[in-house]
């Protein structure tokens, strides 16, 4: 036990973190402390009986996170914007969780990160769940935490999910709203993240102070909506909607997501191939729906 390294997961029981702590556990190097805000909840029960150590943890509290990354050789920090739809309290989340790595000398973290759109469009495209983590980004390698920032293609789970086809009104057919025209978009599996992050931890001297864009595999919506209708027997059609009106559809978050897609367009460096090389296992968008047989009934 003494020779393994300790490696905090926040946000364990999320699908990020899930994905982490099961790499990390498939590996003999590893003692897994697996954080989250309900200890009780059934995804933590199931961490704890795969070998992981599931502590209480709470980004809002200085000396909750003290203690968990005390003794600790690394983290993986994901936050959630989601949460609270607010980009200030990510921020200062992810700057806590920063100065007390720094503090305790943790060698290494990896972040899960996102460019700053408001930065590099100089104000003219902001897209806030972007922002506050590119901002974050910033601050850890300011402050000299060895830091990786992993950047997340689109998840292909949300085609399953709060993005999955609607069935048209006027026809036998369904509507995949993804309003990127003709320009390709980077996705993969969301599940995938762990092995990449489990590799990072493997050969961090070749990728601290770097920003890793991941990526299975880059299709346009016509692809994707193509490959839905093949694997679902259902015919998928591309709706054509417009960043305009897509941020219009009124569902909490549509506007930003509609910024996100804004910056899609212009093609955020997303690195395929180091993403296959850190996990050569990962899945395509046609391996993907294979292996999600059972949720793609629900289309």
């Amino acid at each position: 036990m003494s020779c393994k390294k300790i490696i905090a997961v926040f946000g364990a029981t999320g699908a990020q973190g899930g994905s982490v702590v099961r790499a990390l556990l498939e590996n003999p190097g590893f003692v897994v402390r697996a954080v989250t805000r309900d200890v009780k909840k059934p995804a933590a029960v199931a961490l704890h009986d795969l070998g992981a150590e599931v502590v209480k943890g709470d980004l809002d509290d200085q000396k909750n996170i003290e203690a968990i990354l005390t003794g600790t050789y690394g983290a993986f920090l994901v936050t959630n914007f989601w949460d609270h739809f607010s980009k200030e309290k990510e921020i200062c989340q992810g700057k806590m969780v920063a100065d007390v790595a720094k503090r305790l000398a943790v060698k290494h973290v990896i972040y899960s990160g996102l460019e700053d759109v408001k930065k590099l469009t100089g104000g003219k495209l902001e897209v806030l769940h972007f922002d506050g983590k590119g901002e974050v980004e910033e601050y850890f390698w300011e402050t000299g935490v060895p830091m990786t920032s992993v950047r997340m293609a689109f998840y292909f789970e949300n085609f399953l999910t709060s993005m999955k086809p609607q069935k048209a009104a006027d026809g036998d057919y369904y509507n995949l709203a993804l309003p990127m025209g003709d320009i390709p978009m980077d996705g993969m599996s969301v599940a995938d993240i762990g092995p990449v992050v489990l590799s990072l931890f493997h050969g961090p001297d070749h990728y601290i102070g770097k920003a890793i864009g991941l990526s299975s595999e880059r299709l346009t919506a016509q692809q994707y909506a193509e490959k839905l209708s093949k694997h679902t027997g259902k015919t998928i059609k591309d709706s054509k909607i417009t960043l305009e009106d897509y941020a219009k559809l009124g569902f909490p978050g549509a506007e930003e997501m509609a910024a996100m897609f804004h910056f899609y367009w212009m093609k955020p460096d997303r690195n395929i191939a180091l993403t296959h090389k850190l996990n050569p296992k990962i899945s395509s968008f046609d391996q993907f729906l294979s292996e999600n047989k059972e949720a793609l009934k629900n289309i």
